[in-house]
């Protein structure tokens, strides 16, 4: 019945019968390729949801060729028809420059119709970053706060976590990620250990941050260690035990760094 009703031009019958093909599911085995067919045919119809998971498929490579620009595409199409995933995943794609040139304003207008209007968690989490970032138009940290409680009552863990930063450490970390790189390079430069652990923080967690900016923020951790810093040699201990921020894991060098600590604070 799905199988005819599809073929007759149901978009509701052809999201279905995709779904049966994606999951190998209601008698018909999986069948990625024809799962995007089918999706594609209800998505020209105007389907939001069709053009959600066409979005998703394009994304992945699952199905069709795998295309970063067409995914945008096929989730512009749907965020305008009002699909609220597809609102925060093109704003993220435009934080990110994925399938489309980087562009914060269509990044912020994107997360903020999924955030605001829709109420989406890692939207609200992603608007919060850009607004205590000084990355949105109007930054406004009281906006990020009220963001990031309620991407935190939905359980993103995250946001709970990046409120309590702020909560525990009031406006200084705020003011932290409102400098600009070109301010804090002076003063880390100048060798203001505080300065070039702020700068590795930006470096480090910048929504906009690439490898490169990464690997410099290792630099400056250790530059602000090896001046005293307590935070940047906890912080140090931490990357090379895990492996993070392009460096391979160096228990060694972790060591070094928590004795160093230890004996910091005390």
């Amino acid at each position: 019945m799905i199988q005819r009703l599809a073929e007759r031009g149901s978009d509701g019958a052809q999201v279905l019968l995709a779904g049966m093909y994606l999951r190998g599911e209601g008698g018909v085995a999986r069948d990625d390729r024809q799962a995007a067919e089918w999706f594609e045919k209800a998505a020209l119809q105007g389907n939001a949801y069709a053009q959600m998971k066409l979005g998703d498929l394009y994304e992945t490579g699952q199905g069709v060729a795998k295309n970063a620009a067409i995914a945008a595409d096929w989730r512009e199409k749907a965020a305008n028809r009002g699909n609220i995933r597809s609102q925060e995943l093109l704003g993220k794609m435009y934080l990110e420059g994925n399938g489309v040139a980087q562009d914060r304003e269509k990044a912020e207008y994107w997360l903020n119709r999924a955030a605001l209007e829709g109420g989406d968690a890692q939207a609200q989490y992603l608007l919060a970053r850009m607004h205590l970032e000084g990355e949105a138009a109007a930054p406004d940290p009281a906006l990020a706060k009220h963001l990031l409680a309620h991407a935190a009552d939905q359980g993103y863990e995250e946001a709970a976590e990046m409120l309590h930063l702020v909560d525990e450490l009031g406006y200084s970390l705020e003011e932290s990620l409102h400098q600009r790189p070109p301010h804090l390079h002076k003063l880390a430069q100048d060798g203001d250990v505080e300065a070039q652990y702020q700068l590795a923080l930006r470096l480090e967690n910048s929504l906009f941050a690439n490898a490169d900016d990464r690997r410099e923020a290792v630099t400056w951790f250790e530059r602000a260690a090896s001046g005293g810093h307590l935070m940047a040699m906890k912080s140090l201990a931490h990357i090379y035990e895990k492996g993070l921020d392009g460096v391979p894991a160096d228990p060694a060098k972790a060591s070094y760094w928590q004795q160093k600590a230890v004996k910091q604070a005390n």
